[in-house]
């Protein structure tokens, strides 16, 4: 069998396209340049090959690869064909590449796959193909044209094209009749009236040559050449720990998630979105409760687990006892964290003693633990060891602070002593999976999909970081720098990142973790996107933000400093330099006791902090350990902090300035030329310097790890954004965040949602912020402008975001050209009266500026009392359906 290959790419002097597929005939063969932009090889196979994949790649002068968007065409050969044409188009990323997301193509548009109806048997044959995700159902795509076969231009005699292998369309037609040119295009009809509705931009599509008698030729167009999309949707934010129904055990789980599912689909909604979902068992405390920290980035977290998949316990005295539990902590306000996983886990080790040897002699249960065993293994003996040497920090482990395979291997044998305590991990992340995947399936029944969150760090003291090392730089810790959120910035305590050692390896361990999120999700935030830029690097010896730098960064030299004229100073700049009226203001009437505690005299009003309390980490133990007045410690940070520059890590002869710098002492003693001087190297630093570095920097990683699922990928883009930013998102068609009250143009003070982007995700708060309700009435000042100039209502504004104010807001919202207007829960309930919470800084999930919040929100509804709320849900249904959503 002969394959003729053929792709269309304009390549400059030195690059190469090559094809590359499953046959081994078709490993990576460089392709021949003919004329016009086209690359042909013909390859002959042997004639019992029936399917295969493949694509083409570009390789560079430099040879570095560029490979198409998505993923590899399919073909399929007939018994009598002994030559084929594979005419194809290169395939970019196309204007509609979120419509060829699992979000739309499983859920959104999902449509019903109908039987293969292409005919093979055809002497002489052309199969056309094309991509059109963002047909709905009720909606068919044909094929008119300038031959009889293709109804000479008769949009009512056009071809009805198949969808088997949505978003992909295809026709076979028989070609012994036709003459070239044959001319075609596609069209957009009504599958039930057989109309057409619209057909496609640009030119006619045209073969000039046609195949001989005895071939076949297979054309693929790329992507349908449509209008540009307007679909959108509305949806809910709440995290898991916060649904609440009747049968919770005080905490939300993946049960209760189906209730959630069902009250999106009643209202219109059609996305659930999630905090993340990870195990974040360290300490077994209420400290446990943040959601960014977790242990593992594959497990699920073991208290998410709906306990009602294990039925009743042997004993009524045991089911009893839990009945009383589980009505106990149900009916507290919000989450009692180390109640309730002192609760569940103890209904665990009964259900595991009862159940375990059972499960685990299932077939499902062996393929999953089959799949999964490359982390299931590694996690459940971190977790075993973390309890056995009640320390979560595994360099204390003795034996196994190192990772050892051989060693683990060992200790999780089905034949070790401690094998049923580390065997019930496995035994609760089978059930996890199947619950979680299962509402996932539920949701795109309904025509909703779950969009999950992906943490930008890893904690340092956890299984990935236990068994992987390597990938991870275990000396610094990230965080983001000052902003709306935190004036001090925000120090996580997650390592960096090794980019070089993912790199070589082709980033597995990020692409196994966005495979495993998409196991359960059809849409994903990325927490931080500008961790993939640039991170917020912090010194192990730093608690807050302000003396971290960005990495990687291009700092500079004293070399450069001075040729743009600042002279940099070891003792004026590079360390705190304290003088005596400083103290004064800062500490006031304490002064003289700040000065004789912590404190060295240098003479002539300048002090120098005592080498016990010279780094911020010093003086958080020592605050620590004699519960002093944070007020005291907090300006003792202050004085850590006050420096100009920061010196670089790898390089000690480069430097950065000092983030927000213009707030320090050092700064207000600096002469007005210099402060001028210092300013324009500080704005061209943070604001230009960096934009193509940290752009390339970004294009290194992103697309691969985009490419690696179906996902629907949106961005937490907020902060500190440079320029490059908006130009990559762009480049990948990733969805943006807009909030309003976090406008991205600095000279507003509310973003205008009727200016949204079309990519983007519009929503009125997020987890880390006020609820709308609670920022109105803590903003009294942003509350008046709001009221006069973005509602447009005159006189003095209510002090209580009233029913009719929150509606006015939501459905200004739900106007936004916005993809995705997705609102937490609590800014829906803001629009009724009698259902929403009396005291809405309860409502509140995280406040970012307090590193160690208890994240304890709760629905004060029940899910059964929300899906009967009738009022409420009518009004979201009608909204919805008059924006457009």
């Amino acid at each position: 069998m002969i394959l003729n290959f053929s792709v269309n790419y304009h390549t400059i002097w030195g690059q190469v396209i090559y094809v590359d597929g499953s046959l081994p005939e078709l490993h990576e063969v460089e392709m021949h340049y003919k004329d016009n932009g086209r690359w042909q090889i013909a390859i002959e196979v042997p004639d019992r090959v029936e399917v295969f994949t493949y694509s083409y790649f570009l390789q560079n002068s430099d040879g570095t690869i560029a490979r198409e968007w998505g993923k590899p065409r399919t073909f399929s050969a007939n018994d009598q064909t002994k030559v084929y044409h594979l005419q194809d188009e290169w395939m970019g990323m196309p204007y509609d590449s979120s419509f060829f997301s699992s979000a739309f193509t499983k859920a959104f548009l999902v449509r019903e796959q109908p039987k293969e109806e292409i005919s093979k048997s055809y002497v002489t044959a052309l199969t056309l193909k094309v991509f059109a995700p963002e047909i709905s159902s009720g909606k068919a795509l044909a094929v008119v044209g300038n031959q009889t076969v293709l109804g000479q231009w008769n949009e009512e005699k056009a071809r009805v094209m198949s969808c088997a292998h949505f978003p992909e369309w295809e026709v076979t037609i028989d070609l012994s009749k036709c003459k070239a040119p044959l001319e075609y295009k596609f069209v957009v009809i009504d599958s039930k009236q057989m109309r057409t509705l619209q057909w496609e931009n640009g030119d006619n599509r045209r073969l000039d040559v046609l195949p001989k008698k005895g071939e076949h030729i297979v054309v693929t167009n790329g992507v349908f050449r449509g209008n540009y999309p307007t679909w959108r949707a509305a949806g809910v934010a709440i995290p898991v720990f916060s649904l609440r129904s009747k049968k919770s055990f005080g905490i939300g789980d993946f049960g209760d998630l189906k209730k959630m599912i069902d009250w999106a689909a009643k209202t219109g909604q059609r996305i659930v979105q999630l905090l993340p979902v990870n195990d974040t068992t360290m300490t077994h405390t209420w400290t446990d409760s943040y959601p960014y920290n977790a242990n593992s980035i594959f497990a699920l977290h073991p208290l998410y687990l709906d306990v009602s998949v294990f039925g009743s316990f042997k004993n009524e005295k045991t089911n009893h006892h839990f009945e009383a539990l589980q009505k106990q902590l149900n009916a507290l306000d919000e989450v009692d964290y180390e109640a309730v996983s002192e609760a569940k886990w103890e209904f665990y080790r009964k259900a595991y003693k009862e159940q375990g040897r059972l499960v685990f002699e299932t077939e499902s249960y062996q393929h999953f633990f089959q799949d999964n065993s490359e982390w299931l293994v590694p996690y459940a003996a971190f977790c075993y060891l973390r309890d056995t040497y009640k320390t979560v920090d595994f360099r204390q482990w003795g034996d196994y602070a190192s990772y050892d395979r051989v060693k683990i291997d060992a200790l999780c044998h089905k034949h070790s002593k401690s094998y049923d305590e580390i065997a019930i991990y496995y035994f609760l992340q089978y059930f996890l999976d199947k619950q979680l995947s299962e509402a996932s399936h539920y949701a795109r029944s309904k025509g909703v999909v779950l969009k999950g969150d992906l943490a930008i760090g890893i904690s340092p003291n956890s299984a990935d970081a236990w068994t992987d090392p390597h990938l991870f730089n275990m000396d610094a810790q990230t965080g983001a720098p000052p902003d709306d959120f935190s004036f001090t910035g925000q120090n996580w305590g997650f390592p960096t990142y090794h980019w070089e050692r993912m790199r070589a390896d082709g980033f597995r361990w990020w692409k196994r973790r966005f495979t495993k999120m998409a196991d359960y999700f059809d849409a994903y935030r990325i927490d931080h996107l500008l961790g993939f830029f640039r991170i917020w690097e912090i010194p192990m010896d730093a608690v807050q933000g302000l003396l971290g730098h960005f990495s990687p960064a291009l700092p500079m030299s004293r070399e450069e400093l001075q040729a743009n004229g600042f002279w940099i100073d070891e003792t004026y700049h590079l360390q705190s330099y304290i003088r005596a009226y400083q103290l004064h203001e800062m500490f006031g009437e304490k002064a003289d006791e700040i000065m004789q505690q912590f404190l060295i005299d240098k003479g002539n009003g300048v002090f120098d902090l005592k080498p016990e309390f010279n780094n911020q980490r010093k003086i958080e133990h020592y605050f620590n350990e004699t519960q002093g007045d944070p007020d005291i410690r907090d300006g003792l940070y202050a004085l850590v902090a006050d420096v100009l520059f920061v010196r670089d890590k790898k390089d000690p002869n480069k430097f950065h300035p000092r983030i927000t710098a213009q707030y320090t002492y050092s700064y207000r003693a600096l002469s007005d030329s210099e402060k001028y001087t210092f300013d324009r190297i500080y704005d061209h630093f943070y604001y230009q310097r960096h934009n193509y570095f940290w752009s390339e920097q970004a294009m290194q990683k992103l697309p691969d790890l985009i490419a690696s699922t179906d996902m629907l990928v949106c961005a937490e883009d907020l902060g500190m954004i440079p320029a490059c930013v908006p130009y990559v998102m762009h480049q990948l068609q990733m969805l943006s965040l807009e909030i309003q009250r976090m406008p991205k143009d600095a000279t507003v003070t509310f973003a205008d949602t009727r200016h949204y982007p079309y990519l983007s995700v519009c929503t009125t708060s997020t987890h880390d912020m006020s609820t709308l309700r609670g920022w109105w009435e803590e903003e009294v000042a942003m509350r008046q402008r709001y009221f006069n100039e973005v509602l447009g209502q005159w006189g003095e504004a209510p002090f209580y975001a009233e029913p009719w104010i929150c509606k006015a807001i939501v459905r200004n919202h739900l106007w936004a050209p916005s993809m995705l207007t997705i609102l937490p829960l609590q800014d829906w309930l803001s629009m009724d009266g009698e259902l929403r919470r009396i005291n809405p800084q309860e409502e509140r999930i995280n406040v970012p500026s307090n590193p160690r919040h208890y994240w304890r929100y709760r629905m004060h509804l029940t899910l059964e009392q929300l899906l009967d709320s009738d009022a409420l849900n009518d009004q979201i249904r009608t909204m919805i359906f008059e924006t457009g959503r």
